[in-house]
């Protein structure tokens, strides 16, 4: 039995966050066989249930602040209260939309109304989808915010938060304001940074893979994970076996095991295929 670990944008779904068949497919019949599977994704839970995802075995979220394992709650661990209420009062001081990623809900303010559509039309173009398609994208991404303001985003149930970049610096100068947390950047054209986010210290994909295999009592040498982008290096440090996508960026292919096709070309069918995991 494996233990597979699969990122969910560019990988398990593409960048119109559409699941092709294909991969639907591969998961249903790798499950079949008795292999667990498992995404492992920045995403929160609330995002991920607005997604048309095959059935799983549980998940990793927002970066490894949360893990799941069929229904039942491994480990969570968010941002304080205080620190949710920093982040927010920087991001609008400096006129950044921002959205709160929590697993009841992506809570979002004014700021991110504005600016969200615009931002996502450039992260799908980015990734290589047509004006229209973007556009759906865009409104389907920003539909799902919750919309808040004031002190009703002070919460204190959010696992990371994301913020729209006006530059890179304000990348650079969340680090410096926000130095007990980690930073991270994602965004369009390859590695392109459209976004920041803020999460809490110690929590990567890594860690939270080490959790759960200690939850499971399985064996390190029995997983395989599947990524495409730089925030997935430190499942593919922790992971026996790592396939990037033929999408990925450069930096995810250099580490990578095996490179298969695009999300859309039905990348992750091809690789389970050669897996043997169907």
């Amino acid at each position: 039995m494996k233990i597979v670990f699969l990122d969910v944008d560019g990988t398990l779904i593409n960048y119109e966050l559409r699941c092709p068949q294909s991969a639907k497919e591969a998961v249903r019949k790798a499950r079949e066989n008795g292999h667990k599977i498992y995404i492992c994704t920045g995403c929160s839970k609330a995002e991920i249930q607005q997604r048309d995802l095959p059935e799983l075995d549980g998940m990793i979220g927002g970066n490894g602040a949360y893990v799941e394992d069929n229904g039942v709650v491994v480990m969570h661990q968010g941002l304080s209260k205080e620190d949710v209420k920093h982040i927010v009062d920087w991001c609008n001081d400096r006129h950044l939309g921002f959205y709160l990623e929590a697993n009841s809900g992506m809570y979002c303010n004014d700021y991110m109304l504005s600016q969200g559509p615009e931002t996502m039309i450039r992260y799908a173009t980015g990734k290589g989808k047509s004006l229209e398609e973007a556009k759906e994208t865009s409104k389907g991404f920003v539909g799902g915010f919750i919309h808040l303001q004031g002190e009703d985003l002070y919460r204190d149930d959010i696992n990371k938060i994301s913020f729209i970049l006006s530059s890179y610096q304000d990348h650079l100068d969340s680090k410096t304001e926000f130095p007990h947390l980690i930073a991270n950047t994602w965004g369009g054209r390859g590695e392109e940074a459209l976004f920041g986010d803020l999460g809490p210290a110690g929590i990567t994909k890594k860690h939270a893979i080490d959790v759960l295999l200690d939850y499971l009592r399985a064996d390190q040498k029995d997983t395989i994970s599947f990524g495409d982008a730089k925030i997935d290096l430190s499942m593919f440090e922790l992971c026996a076996y790592n396939v990037a996508m033929g999408n990925g960026g450069e930096e995810i292919k250099a580490a990578a095991d095996y490179i298969t096709a695009d999300v859309d070309d039905d990348g992750l069918y091809k690789a389970f295929e050669y897996l043997k995991l169907i």
